[in-house]
């Protein structure tokens, strides 16, 4: 599909996405939405793992808030499912999803972060889920926020509707690095060259075992992931890579 709120381009192995709506501090509009959408369901198959990150001044503001006003419930119901949507393939894809946040991440965009599997940000970076202070509660954010920084700390986000830095976005869980505006494409590549070193066969077993067993029960939990790792230990990576260990060596991964 032809792309007017992204940009995106292929590396091998790593596939960029850009939010690309400067303007509007890269607004989450219904169509830049399905863009994402379309674009994480069509990676190429060289593709080991996918970077998010933002054109202009600010990661993501959230939706746009533009665009909801004085819309039938129709509208909104469409909107917030696809929003959705969007959400659940970045857990869906077998890639690894890496945000690469500066400046502000708010709403619908600090969800996005929290979504992604990994996030590294700037040291100016904010995150906030303001929607209390316009009357429309952050409800959509509030899930993958709250499950990766906690009842608590998601619960005074969402209240106070108050940005937090990214210091305390990494000590609360939300983020994984924080590191100077200089160094974030550095340290973004830095953690690519590592997660691209290893079989992306396996990586993707992982990731879709680790999203089904993460808010299971402990006993469900362990049902999932010992038949999965049994299942994993016949791959021919497996053997590879337990192999290469006892004969001290490199290994070689099948899809390479």
């Amino acid at each position: 599909m032809e792309l007017e709120f992204t940009r995106v381009s292929h590396e091998r192995p790593v596939s960029r996405l850009t939010l690309s709506r400067p303007e509007r501090r890269n607004a989450l509009s219904l169509g830049l939405m399905r863009e994402v959408i379309a674009v994480l369901g069509d990676l190429p198959e060289e593709t080991e793992v996918v970077v998010i990150a933002g054109e202009g001044p600010a990661f993501s503001a959230g939706h746009d808030l533009a665009e909801m006003l004085d819309r039938d419930p129709e509208f909104y119901g469409e909107l917030f499912a696809v929003c959705t949507e969007m959400m659940e393939i970045v857990h869906e894809v077998p890639q690894p999803v890496v945000a690469r946040v500066h400046g502000a991440a708010y709403a619908a965009g600090c969800q996005l972060v929290a979504a992604c599997d990994l996030a590294v940000a700037a040291d100016s970076a904010t995150f906030a889920t303001p929607g209390v202070k316009i009357g429309l509660f952050c409800s959509t954010p509030m899930v993958p926020v709250s499950r990766a920084i906690g009842r608590k700390r998601a619960m005074e986000m969402l209240l106070t509707g108050e940005p937090i830095s990214a210091s305390t976005a990494q000590e609360w869980g939300l983020v994984n690095r924080v590191v100077p505006a200089e160094r974030l494409d550095d340290t973004v590549d830095g953690l690519l060259e590592q997660i691209t070193s290893y079989s992306p066969q396996v990586i993707g077993i992982g990731k879709k075992a680790f999203y089904a067993q993460v808010d299971l029960d402990e006993q469900r939990a362990y049902d999932i992931a010992r038949s999965v790792m049994a299942s994993n230990a016949e791959h021919d990576d497996a053997q590879e890579g337990i192999g290469a260990f006892v004969e001290k060596r490199q290994p070689s991964w099948s899809a390479r």
